[in-house]
């Protein structure tokens, strides 16, 4: 397939079949073993589904992953230590706008995978997403606030911030809103978007 067809055009009123960039940009092999290890993780994930604390937990954390929230949370609470964690709240704040842009606005209409399919049991209600499913923006922003959050923190604390975004990521493969690909893929931008920040905003000496 030529990449103007794996491209989303800029007419909205265009009517063309969903395209994966799974499937339709990697060469057959990789996408097999991409189509595998999502299956793999899915199945997985059976074997907490249904589980009381597991669904608490994981419809938990994708819920106040939505749109940054525990991440602007996170921001606001470091902004009441001090001038420094004041600017470094901005910072966050600025980066999960400019990130929600570039993926939401940008990324995702790149490409237009299908998410899994939504009508199936839920025991917790969740909103329902209408834009592309790759990549999962809850692993970008999640990853990115975990690299703008740890700067400068000692090893543990730093492990506790990619920890909750290694939470939030996951919960979406668990809630049947991402596949784990999309999700590692998003964790992988997160990261890239929080070393880019770092370096063209960079706030005085990271050490404590």
């Amino acid at each position: 397939m030529a990449v103007a067809e794996v491209l989303r055009g800029t007419r909205p009123d265009a009517n063309r079949p969903r395209v994966d960039p799974v499937t339709e940009v990697l060469p057959p092999s990789l996408a097999a073993r991409i189509q595998a290890f999502d299956q793999a993780v899915d199945g997985w994930f059976d074997d907490f589904r249904g589980r009381l604390w597991a669904d608490k937990l994981l419809y938990g954390a994708s819920a106040i992953g939505d749109f940054s929230l525990v991440w602007h949370i996170a921001g606001s609470a470091r902004a009441l230590q001090g001038r420094r964690q004041e600017r470094e709240a901005v910072r966050l704040a600025v980066s999960l706008g400019v990130e929600s842009l570039l993926v939401n606005g940008l990324v995702k209409s790149l490409f237009d995978r299908e998410r899994p399919s939504w009508e199936q049991h839920r025991p917790r209600r969740l909103r329902k997403p209408s834009s592309s499913s790759f990549p999962s923006g809850h692993a970008t922003s999640g990853f990115m606030a975990a690299s703008l959050l740890g700067e400068g923190q000692s090893p543990p604390v730093k492990a506790l911030w990619y920890g909750a975004a290694t939470l939030v990521a996951a919960s979406r493969v668990h809630v049947k809103i991402h596949h784990a690909s999309d999700v590692v893929a998003g964790a992988a931008i997160g990261v890239g978007l929080g070393a880019l920040a770092k370096r063209l905003w960079p706030i005085g000496n990271a050490q404590r």
